[in-house]
């Protein structure tokens, strides 16, 4: 399938990607998943604090890399992973816990388990530009992700 990307934001800084998952925030409901993918330092992580801010976690959120699932409480709980370390997708860490409960999951590296993510997940990629700045895309691959760029637009 070919990803349509008419949602498109260029950030010039880590505050201005953490405005961006601010302002996501508030559209965020049980069950939602995200999946970031992108180079390392592209700001998957920053994305991620802007969400927790927007859902009103006051906890410092870094990368649960070494730890693969984090957990925060706000609004609406917040699951926090990081796939890189995974041998792959059939390491059995209890995903339909998280992918069809009551809270938000952000997902870096989520390609690398794709088959175990739901149809409605909403995919992001972050790249680094020539310029420093980050290149952040919404990719239109369901409804909700269709919805979600609708209400994001005028961002």
């Amino acid at each position: 399938m070919e990803m349509q990307v008419p949602c498109r934001w260029i950030v010039k800084s880590e505050q201005e990607t953490r405005e961006l998952g601010r302002s996501l925030a508030p559209l965020l409901q049980p069950g939602d998943v995200l999946a970031l993918e992108g180079d390392l330092g592209a700001g998957k992580t920053t994305f991620t604090q802007g969400v927790a801010q927007g859902l009103g976690i006051e906890t410092y959120i870094d990368s649960p890399t070494f730890t693969l699932i984090k957990e925060y409480h706000g609004r609406l709980p917040l699951y926090h992973m990081d796939v890189y370390r995974l041998e792959g997708a059939d390491e059995d860490l209890g995903w339909d816990e998280y992918f069809y409960g009551d809270g938000v999951t952000l997902v870096e590296w989520a390609s690398r388990i794709r088959p175990l993510l739901p149809e409605e997940t909403v995919w992001f990629t972050f790249h680094v530009l020539s310029t420093g700045e980050r290149e952040i895309r919404l990719h239109l691959r369901n409804a909700r992700s269709k919805r979600m760029c609708e209400e994001l637009s005028g961002i």
